[in-house]
């Protein structure tokens, strides 16, 4: 667990050295002073690759890719469906940045994949939601019933979380964000938790009693988060450890056509964006 935290707290650290978005979720305005400022007659021409889930990032993007084609900067935002591809991409030089992944998520990607990604920015967050699959409510909850949570370490820990935030199960002390189905001490109603791909979890929802989905899945699968069940508490520990992050390979941080797209990313018209698309889903920090 102090690993953890030490991983979380170096990610926010590079990102408040950065002029895009807010840095350790406290909100902050860009500094728009002339001598700060993205210079757009060093990036006019520019061509940006980012890669992106489809919803909501890509959806987000394509906001900010209005606001810097007015600076002469051209957005080209790649579609992916996983969690994997798009970082190595970051890595290897085939994207400028990616868009799709919490703090949390890429600090443990660098720690087992050894790359070497930062925050360039901290956009938004996800709330986690808890669906009715087979079973329409908490109180209907049989014994012995099924709840999948996604099966990659983070994403785990936190839906566990959820469940516990709900009373469904207890997990031991300092299970903390890593959690897993080891970690549960107290389980009345004999849950069965079936782990999937996050990807997988809208998908297999009806074959289940009831799943927690990632917040992209769930959009991109059409659940809205005033539908869940349950929602994970906005001043919990995991609204904190798993804002939305821009990313890009260390060392690029500093580049006027990055710092152009943070920019564009923590703006009154993407934030405006989500508030009126996502309903609650999708949650800006800046």
């Amino acid at each position: 667990m102090k690993k953890l935290t030490s991983l979380i707290l170096t990610g926010v650290l590079s990102c408040t050295l950065l002029a895009g978005c807010a840095g350790s979720g406290t909100a902050t305005t860009p500094n728009t002073d002339a001598s700060t400022a993205p210079q757009t007659d060093t990036v006019e021409g520019t061509t940006i690759t980012v890669g992106a889930s489809p919803a909501p990032h890509a959806e987000i993007l394509e906001v900010a890719k209005d606001i810097l084609a007015e600076q002469g900067i051209t957005l080209e935002i790649m579609e992916f469906n996983d969690y994997i591809q798009p970082n190595n991409a970051v890595e290897n030089g085939e994207l400028d940045a990616n868009y799709f992944q919490h703090i949390t998520y890429m600090n443990e990607f660098n720690e087992s994949s050894g790359t070497h990604l930062v925050s360039a920015a901290e956009v938004h967050y996800e709330p986690f939601g808890l669906y009715a699959g087979k079973t329409a409510s908490l109180d209907e909850l049989a014994d012995g019933a099924q709840i999948a949570v996604p099966n990659d370490a983070t994403n785990e820990g936190r839906a566990l979380l959820l469940l516990q935030q709900e009373g469904l199960i207890t997990l031991s002390e300092d299970a903390g964000l890593t959690a897993t189905k080891a970690d549960i001490v107290d389980n009345p109603k004999n849950l069965e938790i079936v782990e999937l791909e996050a990807s997988q979890l809208p998908v297999r929802l009806g074959d289940v009693d009831m799943a927690v989905i990632n917040g992209n899945y769930a959009i991109d699968a059409g659940l809205s988060v005033a539908d869940a069940l349950a929602v994970e508490s906005a001043d919990g520990e995991a609204a904190q450890a798993y804002v939305n992050v821009l990313t890009v390979k260390e060392g690029r941080e500093d580049d006027p056509a990055i710092q152009a797209l943070a920019e564009a990313l923590c703006s009154d018209e993407v934030k405006a964006f989500m508030e009126e698309t996502y309903g609650g889903a999708v949650v800006p920090v800046f």
